[in-house]
């Protein structure tokens, strides 16, 4: 067993991911470590969502911060050459597609450090999204390839992997979910947003958006907004906004006098509000898994998906930037006809101790 593993998280649905892996390797006493790149940061909502999972504060946080993608990538790997190169890990456990991701395990790859990349094998195959190919360079670089599901074993072998590296362990995200899920019964929320109706929920619409191609863009965030709007005659609209969407909305002066926008919400809270949801509209790839294993229709204003098993098996519809389809699609959910699915393999909740086998050679 390695000695000392080392965890290197550079955005909020990051910590939703390591910690199981974290308390699984906890519970078999492994020596470990997490450092926090600071890639995204928000002091109250990271503090909270880390309480929400149980996990210790990161051992480290670099203060990376934003910037653009050379920047960031460049900031991250000067920071953790450094704390490597003092620390010394015996392996380095990666998460996901965010810049962290990539820079850390070129780091690992030149100061001869094996890499584990949780989630391995995802592909879009949109090698104009700068995840594509923080994914492409993650997974030709580690040591351990932890694929979440059976595409993704099929991506790594058609790319020329070594079999023998690919472990399908599932998917961490909805380990997160399972063990949290009694917690996050959503009624604070549903009274909150006046959804109660003493015999359930009434049905309403969940939204998150925040990919440049659907916020950045005037006449694109104006004709979802648009949308959102009509949809809203019929059903309850809520919609946690994210402070780049919001800007975005404010700065393009775009109305939204039924639409209700909120403030970004934590963990439990969203997971609250979402097991409730008649359905959900996003752009998130964590999202489309949440909503297939919950059962919950998921159209995503995106053209392509790095997570088609919640196409093929699951309740998620991939639906570019076709807003009348939105508006089509939602009243069939509202009506009763929403997408059905099924929960791929493994999405268990244990894919953290899986991975800590892999990692013990169990």
């Amino acid at each position: 067993m390695a000695a000392r593993i080392l965890h290197v998280v550079g955005a909020r649905p990051n910590f939703m991911k390591v910690a199981p892996v974290h308390r699984a390797l906890a519970a078999r006493a492994v020596p470990q470590s997490v450092v926090h790149t600071g890639q995204h940061y928000d002091a109250v909502m990271s503090d909270n969502i880390l309480r929400e999972l149980g996990m210790p504060e990161p051992d480290v946080n670099l203060g990376v911060g934003s910037g653009t993608h050379a920047q960031q990538t460049g900031q991250v790997m000067i920071a953790m050459e450094e704390h490597m190169t003092k620390h010394r890990p015996d392996v380095l456990l990666v998460y996901g597609d965010v810049n962290s991701t990539m820079a850390a395990t070129l780091v690992a790859a030149k100061l001869g450090v094996p890499v584990g990349h949780v989630e391995a094998g995802l592909r879009s195959g949109d090698r104009s999204m700068p995840e594509e190919i923080n994914r492409l360079v993650t997974d030709r670089l580690a040591q351990w390839l932890l694929t979440p599901s059976a595409d993704g074993d099929a991506n790594l072998i058609a790319e020329g992997a070594d079999p023998r590296s690919i472990r399908r362990v599932g998917n961490v995200m909805i380990d997160t979910l399972i063990r949290l899920l009694p917690s996050a019964d959503g009624e604070a929320q549903l009274r909150q947003f006046d959804l109660s109706t003493g015999n359930g929920p009434r049905p309403f619409v969940l939204v998150t958006l925040h990919r440049p191609s659907n916020v950045d863009e005037p006449e694109v965030l104006a004709r979802l907004m648009a949308a959102l709007e009509n949809i809203a005659r019929h059903a309850p609209v809520i919609f946690p906004v994210h402070p780049r969407t919001r800007e975005r909305i404010a700065r393009f002066s775009i109305p939204h006098d039924r639409t209700v926008l909120s403030e970004p919400l934590t963990y439990l809270p969203f997971l609250g509000l979402q097991r409730h949801a008649a359905v959900v509209v996003t752009d998130s790839g964590g999202i489309q898994e949440e909503t297939t294993y919950l059962g919950i229709p998921c159209l995503t204003m995106r053209a392509n998906t790095e997570r088609p098993i919640t196409v093929m098996i699951g309740t998620n519809q991939l639906l570019g930037n076709d807003t009348d389809k939105l508006q089509r699609e939602v009243q069939r959910v509202l009506e009763g006809n929403g997408k059905k699915g099924s929960v791929p393999e493994l999405w268990d909740g244990h894919a953290g101790e899986r991975i800590a086998d892999v990692l013990s050679g169990t």
